[in-house]
């Protein structure tokens, strides 16, 4: 499994590319294609026309890497409106959603389970400080052994 750090920043192409493209033709696609500069560091993610192949780059301190992976069976889940044509450009993932997006797991799909989240500890009011004058006649009463009525 790869690993993506929080500190660099992810790429996915919206246009699907030729997939015999390498290294050096996909950094091209990221400068000229995309206006963005492959030697930052960033990752760039592209896609094949079948949606079953992924090629990834990212620039380290002495070349580039180039990653790439290819489905037995099925494709990605691809979000909808990221692969069109019409809109070229990058759309930003994060690190959760590209490793979701390379397992096949389609977040578009999923749906939000309403959960438990424990009430925060209420905030003492202060006036409520000191103990008022009833707290302090039980506290006296009971220290004395006296009944309060």
């Amino acid at each position: 499994m790869l690993n993506f750090s929080g500190n660099r920043r992810i790429f996915l192409a919206r246009s699907p590319i030729d997939m015999r493209k390498g290294a050096g033709s996909l950094a091209s696609l990221v400068e000229y294609g995309l206006n963005m500069d492959p030697y930052a560091g960033d990752i760039f993610l592209f896609v094949g026309k079948a949606k079953n192949r992924v090629k990834l780059i990212a620039w380290d301190t002495s070349g580039f890497w180039l990653c790439s992976k290819i489905l037995e069976r099925g494709t990605y889940a691809i979000p909808p409106d990221a692969m069109t044509p019409d809109r070229p450009g990058t759309l930003p993932l994060s690190p959760a959603e590209i490793h979701l997006l390379l397992e096949g797991i389609n977040v578009h799909h999923a749906t939000y389970h309403a959960h438990y989240h424990r009430p925060p500890p209420p905030v003492p009011h202060p006036a409520a400080e000191g103990p008022t004058d009833a707290q302090s006649a039980v506290s006296a009463a009971v220290n004395d052994g006296s009944r309060v009525r």
